[in-house]
Parts: C-alpha cells; sequence; structure tokens
C-alpha cells in the first residue's frame, strides 16, 4: 500500500452524493476492474494452452484418452483444493497480496510445463509404488498441471471479493462480467499466439511465454491496487457511491458458519452442475474439431475465435441483462433467475452440436453454449455477493469454486473414459445441454428469494 494515502475517515464524505452523474462520482473503479480483466485473461490464456496442444502432445508422447484424462484431473483436483485455500487467503490477507501470491504460482506453473517430461522421469518409481503406472511426460505435466490448479484457483475468489469491495450491489453483475469477459479473450488470444511459437520454436516455448505474462500483470497490480478506503486516486464522491449500500458488518467468518448455510449451498450446486461445462469447452474442444472436422493445429484459430467472440457477447449481455431488470425496478431475485433461465434454455441446443457435418454450424452451436455459460457465470457470482456480506464473499466463491472443480474431475473421468470407449461427443454434449436447467432448480430450491443471510 503507497506510504502517502490517506485514512478511510479522511476519505469518505458525510453525505454520500449517490444520485451524481458518473463524470462527477468518478471511474477509478472500473480502472480496478480493467486489472481483473487482464488477470483472468492471462489466467485462461495458460491453461488453455495444453487444450490446444492435445492434439500435438498426444502425438509426441503417445497419450491415450486416459492420460490425458489423468493429466486434467491433477488440474482439477488442485483447482479444488486451491478454490477453498484461496477463497480463506483473500478474506485472510486481503486481495493485494493474495492475488500476487495466486499470480505468482500459476505463472511458474505455467512455465514448468516446458521442463514436464523430464522432471517426470526421476519420479516413476514413486508413482508405480502408488499403483499409477504413468510414463515420464504425464507424471510431468500432471504435476505442472497440480500446481498451475492451485495456482490459478486464486482468480475467481480474489477478482469478486474486489468486485465487492470496489462496487455498489447495483453494478456488480455488470463488472463481474467484464472481468469475465476475461476468459473469452483469454481463449481467443490462444490460438493466436500459440500456434506461431509453436511453429517457430517447439511447443515448450508456448509454455514458458505465456507463464511469463503474468508476472507483467503483476507489476501494474502492485503498482496500481489498493483498497478504496485509503486509495489517493478515488475521490470522495466516488468513495460515497461505492459504499451507497447499507453498511455491513466487518468480523471474518468461519467456513463452520458458512456450511450449514442454505445459500452457501445454492452457489455451491450451481457451479458444480455448470463449470464442468466450461472446462469441456477449454480442454477437449480443440480435439472435438480436430476429431470431427479434421481441423490442426495450424487451422484451429478461427473456429476457436468464433466461439470465444460469441461467448463474448454472453460474459458481458448476462451481467447487463440482470442488472438491466434491477434498474427497471424488479428485485434481484427475480431479475438474476431470470436471466439464469434464459441462459439455461439458451445451452440445450448444444446436444446437436456433434451431429451436424458443417463445421461452423459445430461452431455456432458450442459458441451459443459457451455464450449462455458466461452469461449464466456472470450471475452466479454476483448471486453470492447480493446472499453474503463483502467480508464474507470469498469464502464462499471459494467454496463454490470447489465445488465447481470437483465436477470438473467427474467430467474429465466421463469424458476420457467415453472418448476411449465410443470415439463419440455425443453423450458428453447432451450432459452439457440439461445441466443448467438442474442447476437452476437447485438454486431455487435452495435460495428461493435469494434472502440476505444473518450471520448475526
Amino acid at each position: 500500500m503507497p506510504s502517502h494515502v490517506q485514512p478511510a475517515v479522511d476519505t469518505a464524505p458525510s453525505t454520500p452524493d449517490v444520485g451524481a452523474p458518473p463524470s462527477v462520482i468518478g471511474r477509478y473503479r472500473w480502472v480496478i476492474c480493467a486489472l481483473l480483466f487482464f488477470a483472468t485473461t492471462i489466467n485462461y490464456v495458460d491453461r488453455q494452452v495444453i487444450g490446444l496442444l492435445k492434439p500435438t502432445l498426444q502425438q509426441e508422447f503417445g497419450w491415450s484418452e486416459l492420460d490425458y484424462g489423468n493429466i486434467v484431473k491433477s488440474f482439477q483436483i488442485a483447482y479444488m483444493i486451491g478454490m477453498a485455500a484461496s477463497g480463506w487467503l483473500m478474506d485472510r490477507v486481503g486481495t493485494r497480496i493474495g492475488f500476487s501470491i495466486a499470480v505468482t504460482v500459476w505463472s511458474l506453473a505455467a512455465m514448468l510445463h516446458a521442463e514436464g517430461p523430464v522432471f517426470g522421469a526421476p519420479l516413476m518409481a514413486v508413482f508405480a509404488g502408488v499403483g499409477l503406472a504413468w510414463t515420464p511426460s504425464v507424471i510431468g505435466f500432471s504435476i505442472s498441471r497440480f500446481l498451475l490448479g492451485i495456482g490459478e484457483a486464486g482468480n475467481f475468489p480474489a477478482s469478486i471479493k474486489t468486485v465487492a469491495e470496489w462496487f455498489p450491489k447495483r453494478e456488480r453483475a455488470f463488472a463481474t462480467g467484464i472481468f469475465n469477459a476475461g476468459t473469452n479473450v483469454g481463449v481467443i488470444l490462444t490460438p493466436l499466439i500459440v500456434p506461431p511459437i509453436v511453429a517457430s520454436y517447439g511447443w515448450y516455448w508456448a509454455f514458458i511465454f505465456t507463464g511469463a505474462l503474468g508476472f507483467l500483470w503483476l507489476a501494474s497490480w502492485l503498482r496500481y491496487y489498493g483498497v478504496p478506503e485509503t486509495h489517493p486516486r478515488v475521490s470522495r464522491e466516488e468513495f460515497a457511491y461505492i459504499r451507497s449500500d447499507p453498511p455491513e458488518p466487518t468480523a471474518r467468518i468461519a467456513w463452520q458458519r458458512l456450511l450449514p448455510l442454505r445459500q452457501t449451498w445454492a452457489v455451491a450446486m450451481g457451479k458444480f452442475l455448470t463449470d464442468p461445462v466450461w472446462w469441456l469447452y477449454l480442454f477437449w474442444v480443440p480435439d472435438f474439431l480436430h476429431r470431427n472436422h479434421g481441423l490442426d493445429l495450424m487451422s484451429m484459430g478461427p473456429p476457436l475465435i468464433g466461439i470465444y467472440l460469441i461467448s463474448d457477447i454472453g460474459s458481458v449481455g448476462g451481467g447487463w441483462l440482470s442488472s438491466h431488470f434491477i434498474k427497471r425496478g424488479w428485485s434481484a431475485n427475480r431479475a438474476r433467475k431470470t436471466a439464469m433461465l434464459i441462459c439455461a434454455v439458451s445451452v440445450t441446443p448444444i446436444v446437436f452440436a456433434s451431429q451436424v457435418s458443417s463445421l461452423w454450424a459445430a461452431v455456432g452451436l458450442v459458441g451459443l453454449g459457451a455464450a449462455a455459460h458466461q452469461a449464466w457465470s456472470a450471475n452466479i457470482f454476483t448471486i453470492a455477493s447480493d446472499m453474503f456480506p463483502r467480508h464474507a464473499v470469498g469464502s464462499v466463491i471459494g467454496l463454490a469454486g470447489m465445488a465447481g472443480a470437483l465436477g470438473g474431475f467427474f467430467i474429465a473421468d466421463v469424458t476420457s473414459r467415453l472418448l476411449e470407449a465410443t470415439g463419440s461427443y455425443a453423450i458428453v454434449f447432451f450432459i452439457a445441454g440439461f445441466a443448467y436447467l438442474v442447476a437452476l432448480g437447485c438454486v431455487h430450491l435452495l435460495a428461493p428469494r435469494l434472502e440476505p443471510v444473518d450471520l448475526n
């Protein structure tokens, strides 16, 4: 934190002018949102590289579908553990320090992939001792993915907590949608930057180059981020606007108090049932395009870019839609769930993606499903901040993210086994098509009114 900042009591105005136009209020909170956007972009570049290189790495190392599934599951297990730990970490040490730790870990882990087959060889006896007869490359990549999952798990708890700290409730869904759009930008950039690197220098440099991007972001984060109460670039009017919601308690909340709450489980079930679909897009869609439509690494770019350009519309549009409903006088409950229902219905056509013969028809169906997921995601994140006070949001998102990673573990296992047995994505896309309707039903049963929790 800069030494010249002033205490919160000097920056907060006595009479919040929440009705002032944005140009008078100030806009520094959107600079913070931009930092979250770029962090999320880099996060998804780093995790997407292996999905794009799956056919290349399978050919070089002779991986079966089950080998690749085990590598993906290593990431999912670590992501689940990391989500649980990172939510606690962000609430404990704050997002400035916590986010810095997460980015450092995941950037180093991303670069470590380049040496995976090398350090995997000495560990073969250890893995064999626990009944895992894995090759050196599978061991090395699994360890690298595990460390990557531990670090990358910090992104969303940190970002959602930051949004809760920097934005009033009326803007949170929109701000969440904006930074969450970084997921799409990340997977758009990956097929643009990775194939030229691989063609010129080899696959290992793709991991080194993309991993190094996190350290560039870290320098900006440490320079520009601070809490709004003490930030020198936040005006008195903007601070008043940020804190225009009713006051909330600030004491830390133990997990033991969050786990019995229906609201916690509503967010967790929403993530458990739908996050696996997004993991499916990230880690298997390049293989789907290769398997069903014959695309190689150099021709993969345009279809993947098309899918995630479509999904970007959903990311921002989903947050905007529920915020728009609220501005029209709808309750948060009605606005969020109506938006989520629209998303859930929009995903269902993906069941036909593996059946169409046209490449661009498949791209359109997967793109629609990805857009609907991103719109859903903006709202499932936001209902956590609707129901929980700011000081508990990081832990709730961490627990929910852990549930989502557990669901991702199951989809990795199911997908790899189905592909090994049938060679078809038909059943996998059928599961994806109806997961959101089931998830919305669970959310509504557990939190029928999205009522705020009483932690006292």
